[in-house]
């Protein structure tokens, strides 16, 4: 995992599958998803080389219910006590009382989901863990305690209830899995349980006035990050 210094208060841990988002907090940080299980060693270590301790993460937001995103947050909220937040149609995947929709993969999909998963086996990934969810999000909700704005935004297509974060005023946006990048692009995430409305999804953060993407797969958007979006033809990837 290497800790690599997106915004003067965020930093992106990056995995080899799901990367992690710590944010500095007027009065902690928190934590944009959390990644595969058996992560949180690692997101703990993390957070004591930036100077935190556990019980200063505040919030773990979690964009959506895969695995990669919300795999260690039980053992986070252990080792923290921090409330989780999702979006209120994937609260009840989160929490396990309601089965994981399939995704509706292409073929190009379906060769690279057999090898995600080939390596997750591979690297011996414990089995998930469910977690309580504290705060359901829905379109239009904000966040309090970061400092600035925070827009909550309803972004259904990879899951029902995906959600992503607009700070507002410093132009930073969390797209979840709606949005990843490649070789300096930004194409639609693959694995989408609602193609339709992942790409219309897409179309809705790219008309966002943003100055940084903080993608969870691929490298983070710094530069034009706007322009690249709307430059963007996600109706043609994994197609």
């Amino acid at each position: 995992m290497e800790i690599v210094r997106i915004t003067p208060a965020v930093w992106q841990l990056r995995f080899p599958v799901g990367h992690v988002h710590l944010i500095r907090l007027p009065d902690g940080c928190a934590l944009v998803d959390t990644g595969v299980p058996g992560s949180a060693p690692a997101v703990l270590d993390a957070l004591d080389r930036l100077g935190h301790r556990p019980e200063e993460v505040r919030q773990i937001v979690l964009t959506h219910s895969h695995l990669d995103h919300m795999g260690a947050a039980a053992d986070l909220v252990a080792a923290t006590g921090a409330r989780v937040l999702a979006g209120a149609l994937d609260a009840p995947f989160v929490r396990g009382t309601a089965p994981e929709p399939v995704a509706a993969h292409t073929a190009a999909e379906h060769t690279l989901h057999e090898q995600v998963m080939a390596g997750l086996a591979d690297a011996d990934v414990p089995p998930l863990k469910h977690v309580p969810v504290d705060i359901e999000l829905n379109d239009g909700d904000t966040l309090d305690g970061w400092g600035e704005p925070v827009r909550v935004l309803h972004v259904p297509g990879h899951t029902p209830g995906s959600i992503a974060l607009h700070l507002t005023s410093s132009g930073v946006l969390f797209p979840g899995d709606n949005i990843a990048t490649a070789d300096g692009r930004a194409i639609l995430g693959p694995f989408n349980v609602d193609r339709r409305r992942a790409i219309a999804s897409f179309r809705r953060l790219a008309a966002l006035d943003v100055e940084t993407v903080c993608v969870p797969h691929g490298l983070p958007l710094t530069e034009n990050a706007s322009a690249v979006l709307r430059t963007a033809t996600p109706e043609d990837d994994w197609v």
